[in-house]
């Protein structure tokens, strides 16, 4: 076995974990027209350990926390530090969605230096959702120049 080569990776599931996956679950099919493939739910406490929302070509896992196994979500840690990046067809139409379906609208969508369009809403259970669409082809080069003009404030 050779030990040195990397692994391939087939795929990345995100897993959000929430203080109620029942609700979360709910709004991102209402906010995202996410399409739920399953859930388990632990027997006697009605919890979800795990469920599975297609979003798009992508799958999302969601579960309920579990503070006795350190499994807690950006409400009990006061925050996240992580962005889902939805890229979409129309990010203006599809933020004023997830901010009518309980969402907080962090960030109104505008035009940004990277050929893109988009905003941020922070859905009920803290998770931020970065939501844009293209508007221009931009180069690796093209958008340096752009951010170093932007950082320097031109």
């Amino acid at each position: 076995m050779d030990t040195t080569a990397t692994p391939v990776v087939h795929q990345v599931f995100p897993y959000l974990r929430v203080r109620d996956a029942a609700a979360a679950l709910d709004y991102y099919q209402r906010a995202f027209g996410a399409r739920l493939r399953y859930q388990l739910n632990e027997p006697g406490t009605g919890r979800i350990g795990h469920a599975e929302l297609e979003l798009g070509p992508t799958v999302i896992m969601v579960s309920d926390e579990y503070p006795e196994y350190g499994i807690v979500g950006p409400q009990s840690l006061g925050g996240t530090s992580v962005s889902i990046h939805l890229h979409v067809d129309d990010a203006d139409r599809m933020l004023a969605r997830a901010v009518e379906a309980g969402g907080t609208l962090v960030r109104p969508a505008a035009d940004a230096f990277y050929g893109e369009r988009g905003g941020t809403v922070r859905d009920p259970f803290g998770h931020e959702w970065l939501i844009g669409h293209s508007i221009e082809k931009v180069s690796p080069e093209e958008m340096q120049r752009r951010y170093d003009e932007m950082m320097a404030g031109g």
